[in-house]
């Protein structure tokens, strides 16, 4: 195995050498940030004439952009809803033992799925409607196995939930096991990852290996605790595994609907979940660069040869697909299901909490930038890697995430900078004349493509509870009117944050979104 698996910091190399190349790759994003947004005030004040031609050309690359995201949002949601029509079992069953792409498998119930529900203060509600769906699935439950890992900070609540939660479904599947987290354990970072790995490394020894299942005959699926799976998830999953080519080099991504309590989330916070969906719906047409996020499912070989989830970072939803990368020497790729799990959106007791909350979790997704340098060491170290796949991964990742803390930004604040900076002589062309009209018309196309998602939001929510009168449908396309401040705000503002904390060696540790969810509204797939 690699030696730079696991790296969490620069500081945890010994090598001087290597420590000072690692620091200057967790310096360059949040540099690179900065540096175009003081590069745009400054052409502002030197150069407005060019600096405004600029923003013109950048807002027609936005609505060329914008264009494109809703073609793609299209498709993946027609495939999307095409899949939720389909019997996956039937399908498994139509299946030919010849066409399967794993090698020595005779049907398909030798394949059993290790789920994981990694808990920390969650109400037993949260839980018991995760459960709750897995029961549900149409796939036989002989062949799943679930493992609650639970946090020992928790404390006496937590373990009341667990308990119950063991009480309730010890009988459900072919195994359920509840795996305690201690604290403080050495070189860790409290949070999914390492408790994740550290239940996994207990359920290899204690179930797997005692009951002898092969490997490369297990699929793992980590959920976030309020992750409720469609009937068909894991006959979906199974149905990608046998017909995926080289299934052991590849995750499985579904899409993450924030909806399980969006009827109670306030406005700002369901434009915000919406454009979650959304932006990872997309993915799923461009996969060719997508990695792991959030819930997914990968080989627990795979799992196993990378030694198993990162415990010292915050980001190993999408680490561990790097993860995979570079021991493969870039032979791993995600592939897109299709298909999704429901997630909760992020909702707390009051409106003020909860945008404080949504502000503290884009910044935790957006500090996923902490892979950067990660992968880039190890592209550097690892020589076997082709070029090209060095080259493309890099780019599109690292103009997503310069993106990400920018493009707001740049278009709905520093857009207005050369008529403000330019001076009197600037402000006496008929270009300074025409750029507030010019970057008017260009947005307002761009945001045209609002509509389209405004209408999906309403396909895409769960059934209306009786509380809310139909009204609330209208509120629901209104809504988008804020997308421009949440997208700075809750946007770009976190993930410059984010990116300046990497930058500065202020690393984050886990934080973990709160789960409040009125029971009553809750409605399961």
């Amino acid at each position: 195995m690699h030696d730079y698996l696991h790296i969490g910091r620069a500081g945890e190399l010994f090598d001087k050498k290597d420590r000072r190349l690692y620091r200057t790759l967790e310096i360059a994003p949040g540099f690179l940030a900065w540096s175009t947004l003081f590069l745009v005030v400054l052409l502002s004040f030197w150069t407005p004439f060019l600096m405004a031609i600029f923003i013109i050309a950048f807002d027609v690359y936005w609505l060329i952009k914008t264009a494109y995201l809703s073609l793609h949002l299209r498709v993946s949601y027609n495939k999307l809803k095409k899949n939720l029509t389909i019997n996956w079992i039937d399908e498994l069953n139509k299946l030919k033992t010849a066409d399967y792409k794993p090698q020595g498998l005779k049907s398909w119930q030798d394949i059993y799925h290790l789920v994981f529900l990694p808990i920390y203060k969650e109400d037993y509600s949260i839980i018991a409607s995760t459960m709750e769906s897995l029961l549900k699935t149409n796939y036989p439950k002989s062949k799943m196995i679930v493992v609650i890992c639970w946090e020992a900070r928790g404390g006496k609540e937590t373990r009341e939930v667990v308990r119950e939660a063991e009480k309730n479904y010890k009988n459900a599947f072919l195994d359920l096991v509840s795996i305690m987290h201690p604290a403080d354990l050495p070189d860790e970072i409290p949070g999914k990852g390492s408790n994740t790995a550290y239940a996994a490394k207990i359920v290899r020894e204690s179930i797997i290996d005692a009951r002898r299942i092969p490997y490369n005959r297990i699929l793992v699926s980590n959920f976030d605790i309020d992750t409720v799976v469609f009937p068909e998830y894991l006959g979906v999953l199974t149905h990608a595994f046998l017909t995926t080519e080289n299934p052991l080099r590849v995750s499985y991504q579904p899409i993450p609907l924030y909806v399980n309590n969006i009827w109670e989330a306030p406005s700002f916070a369901r434009v915000v979940a919406f454009a979650a969906t959304f932006w990872h719906t997309v993915k799923q047409e461009k996969s060719e660069t997508a990695t792991t996020f959030s819930s997914h499912s990968m080989p627990f070989q795979a799992l196993v040869d990378v030694g198993f989830w990162q415990k010292n970072m915050v980001s190993e939803d999408s680490r561990i697909f790097w993860q995979c990368f570079l021991r493969y020497d870039g032979d791993y790729k995600v592939a897109p299901l299709f298909y999704p799990v429901s997630m909760d959106a992020n909702v707390a007791s009051t409106n003020v909490q909860t945008l404080k909350n949504i502000y503290k979790q884009q910044r935790r997704w957006a500090y996923g930038v902490e892979n950067i340098p990660y992968f880039m060491f190890g592209f550097m170290k690892n020589k076997a890697i082709p070029l090209f796949k060095k080259w493309h991964y890099g780019f599109m990742v690292i103009e997503g995430n310069h993106s990400w803390a920018t493009n707001a930004l740049l278009i709905f604040v520093l857009g207005w900078l050369p008529i403000f900076l330019g001076g009197p002589e600037f402000n006496r062309t008929v270009l300074s004349f025409n750029l507030p009209y010019l970057t008017r018309i260009i947005m307002t196309l761009s945001m045209l493509g609002l509509i389209s998602s405004a209408v999906l939001s309403i396909i895409l929510l769960p059934p209306r509870p009786l509380k809310y009168g139909k009204f609330k449908y209208f509120w629901m396309l209104v809504q988008w009117v804020l997308f421009p401040a949440t997208t700075i705000f809750l946007g770009s503002i976190p993930a410059l944050e984010a990116q300046t904390r990497l930058m500065l060696g202020k690393y984050m540790g886990f934080w973990v979104t709160p789960k409040v969810r009125n029971r009553s509204e809750f409605v399961a797939h």
